[in-house]
Protein backbone atom coordinates (compact mmCIF):
# COMPACT_ATOMS: atom_id res chain seq x y z
CA UNK A 1 0.00 0.00 0.00
CA UNK A 2 1.56 3.31 -0.97
CA UNK A 3 2.15 6.10 1.11
CA UNK A 4 -0.21 8.50 -0.95
CA UNK A 5 -2.87 5.45 -0.44
CA UNK A 6 -2.60 5.63 3.84
CA UNK A 7 -2.76 9.25 3.73
CA UNK A 8 -6.02 9.19 1.79
CA UNK A 9 -7.12 6.50 4.18
CA UNK A 10 -6.44 7.99 7.31
CA UNK A 11 -8.21 11.42 6.04
CA UNK A 12 -11.04 9.51 4.79
CA UNK A 13 -11.83 8.06 8.07
CA UNK A 14 -11.38 11.63 9.83
CA UNK A 15 -13.64 13.43 7.99
CA UNK A 16 -15.98 10.42 8.24
CA UNK A 17 -15.88 10.47 12.00
CA UNK A 18 -16.11 14.41 12.20
CA UNK A 19 -18.72 14.50 9.55
CA UNK A 20 -21.20 12.11 11.71
CA UNK A 21 -20.67 13.75 14.69
CA UNK A 22 -21.29 17.14 13.04
CA UNK A 23 -24.41 16.29 11.83
CA UNK A 24 -25.86 14.40 14.65
CA UNK A 25 -24.99 17.95 16.66
CA UNK A 26 -25.80 20.20 13.86
CA UNK A 27 -29.34 18.58 12.96
CA UNK A 28 -30.30 18.77 16.81
CA UNK A 29 -28.97 22.19 17.57
CA UNK A 30 -30.78 23.82 13.85
CA UNK A 31 -34.03 21.75 15.11
CA UNK A 32 -33.75 23.60 18.03
CA UNK A 33 -33.30 26.97 16.43
CA UNK A 34 -35.64 26.80 13.75
CA UNK A 35 -38.11 25.79 16.52
CA UNK A 36 -37.10 28.68 18.48
CA UNK A 37 -37.87 30.39 15.77
CA UNK A 38 -40.89 29.49 15.06
CA UNK A 39 -42.33 29.59 18.98
CA UNK A 40 -40.91 33.92 18.23
CA UNK A 41 -42.86 34.42 15.08
CA UNK A 42 -46.19 32.99 16.54
CA UNK A 43 -45.37 34.71 19.63
CA UNK A 44 -45.08 38.43 17.29
CA UNK A 45 -48.90 37.09 15.91
CA UNK A 46 -50.06 36.96 19.45
CA UNK A 47 -48.66 39.70 20.46
CA UNK A 48 -50.49 41.53 17.23
CA UNK A 49 -53.46 40.37 18.06
CA UNK A 50 -53.42 41.25 21.87
CA UNK A 51 -53.03 45.07 20.29
CA UNK A 52 -55.93 44.26 18.16
CA UNK A 53 -57.77 43.19 21.04
CA UNK A 54 -56.97 46.51 23.37
CA UNK A 55 -57.61 48.55 20.15
CA UNK A 56 -61.08 47.27 20.07
CA UNK A 57 -62.12 47.13 23.57
CA UNK A 58 -61.13 51.02 24.08
CA UNK A 59 -61.50 52.80 20.67
CA UNK A 60 -64.01 50.76 18.68
CA UNK A 61 -66.56 49.49 20.86
CA UNK A 62 -67.39 52.47 22.68
CA UNK A 63 -68.69 54.45 19.35
CA UNK A 64 -71.19 51.41 18.67
CA UNK A 65 -72.98 51.28 22.19
CA UNK A 66 -75.80 52.98 20.59
CA UNK A 67 -75.53 50.75 17.35
CA UNK A 68 -75.67 47.69 19.48
CA UNK A 69 -79.00 48.45 21.42
CA UNK A 70 -80.66 47.60 17.54
CA UNK A 71 -78.02 44.85 16.62
CA UNK A 72 -75.49 42.78 17.89
CA UNK A 73 -72.15 43.46 15.73
CA UNK A 74 -69.43 40.52 16.20
CA UNK A 75 -67.04 42.85 14.74
CA UNK A 76 -66.91 45.14 18.41
CA UNK A 77 -65.59 42.10 19.70
CA UNK A 78 -62.13 42.02 20.83
CA UNK A 79 -61.91 38.28 20.02
CA UNK A 80 -63.77 38.57 16.55
CA UNK A 81 -61.34 41.69 16.12
CA UNK A 82 -58.14 39.67 17.02
CA UNK A 83 -59.24 36.52 14.93
CA UNK A 84 -59.69 38.24 12.00
CA UNK A 85 -56.74 39.98 11.88
CA UNK A 86 -54.89 37.18 12.15
CA UNK A 87 -56.52 35.46 9.22
CA UNK A 88 -55.26 38.27 7.36
CA UNK A 89 -51.64 37.57 8.76
CA UNK A 90 -52.65 33.85 7.08
CA UNK A 91 -52.20 35.30 3.86
CA UNK A 92 -48.56 35.28 4.06
CA UNK A 93 -47.90 32.43 6.98
CA UNK A 94 -50.70 30.12 6.07
CA UNK A 95 -49.22 27.39 8.18
CA UNK A 96 -49.69 29.23 11.10
CA UNK A 97 -53.61 29.36 13.04
CA UNK A 98 -54.98 30.90 15.60
CA UNK A 99 -57.98 30.79 18.06
CA UNK A 100 -59.17 32.28 21.29
CA UNK A 101 -60.73 29.44 22.92
CA UNK A 102 -63.06 30.34 26.53
CA UNK A 103 -64.77 27.12 28.49
CA UNK A 104 -67.38 29.37 28.79
CA UNK A 105 -67.68 31.19 25.60
CA UNK A 106 -70.77 33.08 24.48
CA UNK A 107 -70.27 32.40 20.72
CA UNK A 108 -70.23 28.43 20.55
CA UNK A 109 -67.13 28.44 17.65
CA UNK A 110 -65.17 29.70 20.84
CA UNK A 111 -65.77 27.07 22.92
CA UNK A 112 -62.25 25.15 23.78
CA UNK A 113 -62.57 21.48 22.68
CA UNK A 114 -61.03 18.60 24.38
CA UNK A 115 -57.28 19.68 24.43
CA UNK A 116 -57.72 23.23 24.39
CA UNK A 117 -59.70 23.00 27.62
CA UNK A 118 -56.69 21.38 29.48
CA UNK A 119 -54.83 24.09 28.43
CA UNK A 120 -57.09 26.59 29.95
CA UNK A 121 -57.66 24.28 32.97
CA UNK A 122 -53.61 24.24 33.45
CA UNK A 123 -53.37 28.40 33.12
CA UNK A 124 -56.38 28.45 36.04
CA UNK A 125 -54.49 25.58 38.23
CA UNK A 126 -51.07 27.96 38.28
CA UNK A 127 -51.68 31.68 38.11
CA UNK A 128 -47.75 32.40 37.61
CA UNK A 129 -47.86 30.57 34.55
CA UNK A 130 -48.03 33.25 31.70
CA UNK A 131 -47.07 31.14 28.23
CA UNK A 132 -47.30 27.15 27.17
CA UNK A 133 -45.44 25.68 24.49
CA UNK A 134 -45.80 21.97 23.89
CA UNK A 135 -46.52 19.76 20.93
CA UNK A 136 -49.36 17.68 20.33
CA UNK A 137 -50.79 14.66 17.83
CA UNK A 138 -53.76 15.60 15.08
CA UNK A 139 -55.07 14.46 12.53
CA UNK A 140 -52.35 16.14 10.00
CA UNK A 141 -49.68 15.06 12.29
CA UNK A 142 -47.15 16.48 15.49
CA UNK A 143 -48.65 20.11 15.69
CA UNK A 144 -46.44 22.72 17.83
CA UNK A 145 -48.31 25.25 19.87
CA UNK A 146 -48.10 28.51 21.93
CA UNK A 147 -51.04 29.38 24.33
CA UNK A 148 -50.71 32.24 26.58
CA UNK A 149 -53.93 33.02 28.80
CA UNK A 150 -56.79 34.72 28.72
CA UNK A 151 -57.66 37.04 31.74
CA UNK A 152 -60.51 39.40 32.70
CA UNK A 153 -58.17 42.70 33.68
CA UNK A 154 -60.89 45.35 31.97
CA UNK A 155 -63.94 45.89 33.93
CA UNK A 156 -65.65 46.93 30.10
CA UNK A 157 -65.28 43.05 29.40
CA UNK A 158 -67.91 42.42 32.23
CA UNK A 159 -70.51 44.29 30.50
CA UNK A 160 -71.10 41.50 27.89
CA UNK A 161 -70.13 38.82 30.20
CA UNK A 162 -71.61 39.47 33.97
CA UNK A 163 -75.29 38.66 33.79
CA UNK A 164 -77.44 38.20 30.96
CA UNK A 165 -79.71 41.46 32.72
CA UNK A 166 -76.86 43.10 31.80
CA UNK A 167 -75.73 42.09 28.76
CA UNK A 168 -76.65 43.69 25.21
CA UNK A 169 -80.35 42.64 24.76
CA UNK A 170 -78.96 42.03 21.03
CA UNK A 171 -76.27 39.94 22.10
CA UNK A 172 -78.17 37.69 24.23
CA UNK A 173 -81.19 37.22 21.33
CA UNK A 174 -77.91 36.13 19.03
CA UNK A 175 -76.29 33.98 21.33
CA UNK A 176 -78.96 32.99 23.95
CA UNK A 177 -78.40 33.43 27.95
CA UNK A 178 -77.09 29.85 28.19
CA UNK A 179 -73.21 30.30 27.73
CA UNK A 180 -70.85 33.34 28.13
CA UNK A 181 -72.10 34.65 31.70
CA UNK A 182 -70.92 34.91 35.00
CA UNK A 183 -67.47 36.02 34.51
CA UNK A 184 -64.96 37.89 37.15
CA UNK A 185 -62.81 40.24 37.21
CA UNK A 186 -58.97 38.62 36.92
CA UNK A 187 -60.49 35.53 36.00
CA UNK A 188 -58.88 33.23 33.39
CA UNK A 189 -61.01 32.55 31.66
CA UNK A 190 -59.76 31.32 28.35
CA UNK A 191 -56.61 31.20 26.15
CA UNK A 192 -54.89 32.59 22.84
CA UNK A 193 -53.47 29.97 20.99
CA UNK A 194 -51.03 29.15 17.98
CA UNK A 195 -50.24 26.29 16.13
CA UNK A 196 -48.27 25.55 13.46
CA UNK A 197 -47.52 21.80 12.09
CA UNK A 198 -44.15 20.16 12.97
CA UNK A 199 -43.68 19.72 9.68
CA UNK A 200 -42.51 23.43 9.30
CA UNK A 201 -39.78 23.68 11.91
CA UNK A 202 -38.24 20.45 10.81
CA UNK A 203 -38.38 21.58 7.06
CA UNK A 204 -36.83 24.86 7.84
CA UNK A 205 -34.01 22.67 10.27
CA UNK A 206 -33.35 20.10 6.96
CA UNK A 207 -33.21 22.92 4.69
CA UNK A 208 -30.29 24.88 6.78
CA UNK A 209 -28.91 21.23 7.30
CA UNK A 210 -28.50 19.94 3.77
CA UNK A 211 -27.02 23.65 2.44
CA UNK A 212 -24.87 23.25 5.96
CA UNK A 213 -23.96 19.63 4.69
CA UNK A 214 -23.23 20.44 1.28
CA UNK A 215 -21.06 23.65 2.51
CA UNK A 216 -18.96 21.25 4.25
CA UNK A 217 -18.55 18.70 1.86
CA UNK A 218 -17.35 20.84 -0.63
CA UNK A 219 -14.73 22.20 1.55
CA UNK A 220 -14.02 19.16 2.21
CA UNK A 221 -13.36 18.11 -1.26
CA UNK A 222 -11.30 20.67 -2.05
CA UNK A 223 -9.33 20.37 0.79
CA UNK A 224 -8.87 16.48 0.34
CA UNK A 225 -7.81 18.33 -3.77
CA UNK A 226 -5.07 20.72 -2.10
CA UNK A 227 -3.58 18.44 0.47
CA UNK A 228 -3.38 15.48 -2.34
CA UNK A 229 -1.41 17.74 -4.75
CA UNK A 230 0.83 19.16 -1.72
CA UNK A 231 1.63 15.72 -0.88
CA UNK A 232 2.29 14.63 -4.63
CA UNK A 233 4.52 17.93 -4.93
CA UNK A 234 6.28 18.20 -1.77
CA UNK A 235 6.45 14.28 -0.68
CA UNK A 236 5.46 11.60 -3.45
CA UNK A 237 8.30 12.98 -6.51
CA UNK A 238 10.71 14.18 -4.24
CA UNK A 239 10.94 10.19 -2.82
CA UNK A 240 10.24 8.67 -6.39
CA UNK A 241 12.95 10.91 -7.21
CA UNK A 242 15.10 9.49 -4.99
CA UNK A 243 14.05 5.85 -4.79
CA UNK A 244 15.14 5.99 -8.75
CA UNK A 245 18.44 7.32 -7.68
CA UNK A 246 18.81 4.93 -5.08
CA UNK A 247 18.11 2.28 -7.17
CA UNK A 248 20.04 3.16 -9.93
CA UNK A 249 23.21 3.96 -7.69
CA UNK A 250 22.31 -0.35 -6.43
CA UNK A 251 23.05 -1.56 -9.71
CA UNK A 252 26.58 0.52 -10.29
CA UNK A 253 24.98 3.57 -11.70
CA UNK A 254 26.56 6.43 -10.26
CA UNK A 255 26.75 9.18 -12.81
CA UNK A 256 23.23 10.65 -12.00
CA UNK A 257 22.60 14.26 -11.51
CA UNK A 258 21.76 15.60 -7.82
CA UNK A 259 18.02 15.28 -6.25
CA UNK A 260 17.12 19.07 -6.05
CA UNK A 261 17.76 19.98 -2.63
CA UNK A 262 16.35 23.69 -2.12
CA UNK A 263 14.43 24.73 1.14
CA UNK A 264 14.78 24.03 4.71
CA UNK A 265 11.82 21.13 4.79
CA UNK A 266 12.83 17.77 6.15
CA UNK A 267 12.72 16.41 2.32
CA UNK A 268 15.24 19.17 1.38
CA UNK A 269 17.43 18.10 4.28
CA UNK A 270 17.52 14.54 3.14
CA UNK A 271 17.98 15.43 -0.64
CA UNK A 272 20.93 17.04 0.36
CA UNK A 273 21.96 14.09 2.64
CA UNK A 274 21.38 11.84 -0.04
CA UNK A 275 23.36 13.90 -2.68
CA UNK A 276 25.83 14.01 -0.39
CA UNK A 277 26.30 10.38 0.16
CA UNK A 278 26.14 9.58 -3.64
CA UNK A 279 29.17 12.08 -4.11
CA UNK A 280 30.95 10.15 -1.55
CA UNK A 281 30.05 7.06 -3.27
CA UNK A 282 31.03 8.10 -6.54
CA UNK A 283 34.06 9.77 -5.19
CA UNK A 284 35.08 6.23 -3.55
CA UNK A 285 34.40 4.53 -6.83
CA UNK A 286 36.65 7.00 -8.28
CA UNK A 287 39.64 6.50 -6.33
CA UNK A 288 39.40 2.32 -6.22
CA UNK A 289 39.78 2.51 -10.24
CA UNK A 290 42.59 4.79 -10.04
CA UNK A 291 44.30 3.11 -7.17
CA UNK A 292 43.64 -0.29 -9.59
CA UNK A 293 44.85 1.04 -12.99
CA UNK A 294 48.03 2.72 -11.30
CA UNK A 295 48.47 -1.37 -9.73
CA UNK A 296 47.65 -2.89 -13.36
Amino acid sequence: MGLRTKFNLALLFVFAVGLAVTSLVSYRLLQRNARDEVVQHAGIMMEAALAVRSYTVKHVKPHLEMQLQRVFLPQSTAAFAAVETFNALRSRYPEYSYREVALNSTNPSNRAVEWEADIVRGFRSSASTTEDIGERSSATGKTLYLARPIQIRDKACLGCHDTPAVAPATMVKLYGDANGFGWKLNEIIGAQIVSVPMSLPIAKAERAFYTFMSSLLGIFVALFLILNLMLHFVVIRPLDRMAYVADAISTGNITLMDLPSTGKDQVATLARAFNRMRRSIEMAMRLMTEGDQRRS
